[in-house]
């Protein structure tokens, strides 16, 4: 190999994600769907036991995390459940699936926005307006960033999730500093404990960001190494920051106000610790972690498309890439789909339509994993088993309480089965 090939080659390494990076990528993901967005809707589900929500929840993303790992390196491909199943030669269905997973990422970067849009525009209180501006900046601002490469993308979650995590850890060791058992009920009925696993399944969206990194695969270094640890240790942390802000959080300010002002909940929290102070900087915190859950979003999403497209499942266009490696019209049409949904939707069916797509494919991830015989496999069959139950309790749970929307995205999951290998086939013609 010459001294040029050499460099080149060193260049190339350094360009792609180590374990921080990597970590970085799995955290953003996770938080910034997590407390933020779905604080106020675990309580008014869960009460008391909204801590334990994110604990059984946490669990069954624990060992989907490790199918998702163990199956990456059987693989040694990017691309997820989608390349999963095609090595496994199921292709109808990983079509299927990959076409329901782009549209939980979509609602998921809807969600971020939605939720960005209304911490940031709850300090200038300008009208009912902003919050959807900003909402429609923040998805189009992130997607310019994903438009110049893997460097700067990583760079920006680093940096975004070390600062998040720092204001939200203070929030929660200040408020559990005052505990006080009464706030967990405060102006709302106590609830039995059993509603924690109605809650964990209605608010699952909130753990899957650590799966985004099985479609980066080829953009780690060392990633036999650097996925497994990465994955695992993101989400122990997450169920640790999880459940110390959901309780820190309900001691200052009560149950009942993060359920009333769930869009901003824990801003409201931060003004009751430290004033005025204190609702700046757990804005600041909010903007830097759906930012970054948006900003990894856009970017793992973009790759997953980009693979179907390869794989003549989306039309060949979308795998076009620019002058810096990324999926230019992939990442495009998920930041404008996104940016239309942010602007119309609704907080709490978002949430609910994401858990539920994430439930499903991690359960088929959770099954294939069993199958394959990965390290710990019988784990993955749990994992799969618990996957299913909460498909269930989520969509009884949804069709008793809103069953027009759980009709419509229930509808739109079956008719993807459905429709999807025909036009495939079509595509490939």
């Amino acid at each position: 190999m010459s001294n040029s090939d050499s460099k080149n080659q060193q260049q190339n390494t350094d360009k792609k994600m180590g374990f921080n990076a990597t970590w970085s990528m799995a955290v953003g993901g996770m938080v910034g769907g997590g407390i933020f967005s779905v604080l106020g809707v675990i309580i008014s589900t869960a009460a008391e036991w909204a801590w334990l929500s994110f604990i059984i929840a946490g669990v069954i993303a624990l060992i989907s995390a490790h199918s998702y790992a163990q199956l990456s390196i059987t693989y040694e491909k990017s691309g997820g459940a989608f390349t999963f199943l095609s090595e496994a030669t199921h292709e109808k269905i990983a079509t299927s699936l990959s076409w329901i997973l782009i549209l939980g990422y979509i609602l998921t970067i809807s969600v971020y926005a939605f939720t960005f849009g209304h911490y940031v525009a709850n300090v200038v209180n300008l009208g009912d307006w902003l919050p959807r501006v900003l909402a429609f900046a923040i998805i189009f601002g992130l997607a310019l960033i994903n438009f110049r490469g893997i460097g700067d993308s990583s760079n920006v979650e680093i940096i975004t999730v070390w600062g998040k995590l720092f204001v939200l850890l203070g929030l929660a060791i200040f408020g559990l500093s005052q505990w006080d058992m009464p706030q967990l009920t405060k102006g709302i009925e106590p609830k039995p404990w059993h509603t924690a696993i109605i809650g964990a399944a209605t608010i699952f969206m909130a753990y899957e960001g650590f799966q985004l990194l099985s479609y980066d695969y080829d953009d780690m270094k060392n990633p036999k190494k650097t996925l497994p640890k990465a994955t695992i240790s993101a989400v122990i942390a997450v169920i640790g920051i999880y459940v110390l802000v959901s309780l820190g959080a309900t001691m200052l300010v009560g149950a009942d106000v993060l359920i009333e002002k769930k869009e901003v909940a824990l801003a409201l929290a931060g003004k009751q610790a430290l004033g005025t102070t204190g609702l700046i900087l757990v804005t600041i915190a909010a903007a830097f972690s759906t930012g970054s859950a948006i900003n990894a979003t856009l970017f793992s999403t973009g790759r997953l498309v980009e693979t179907v497209a390869q794989n003549k499942d989306l039309p060949s266009f979308l795998a076009k890439e620019n002058k810096s490696k990324v999926p230019f019209y992939a990442i495009s049409i998920l930041a404008a789909l996104a940016i239309l949904l942010a602007v119309i939707g609704s907080l709490d069916s978002l949430v609910e339509a994401a858990s539920l797509i994430f439930l499903i494919t991690f359960g088929i991830v959770n099954y294939l994993a069993f199958k394959k015989k990965v390290k710990y496999h019988w784990f993955c069959l749990l994992g799969s088993i618990s996957c299913l139950a909460a498909i269930l309790i989520s969509s009884y749970r949804q069709f008793q309480e809103n069953p027009i929307p759980s009709s419509i995205v229930w509808g739109i999951i079956i008719l993807i089965f459905i429709t999807s290998p025909y036009l495939s086939k079509k595509i490939k013609q």
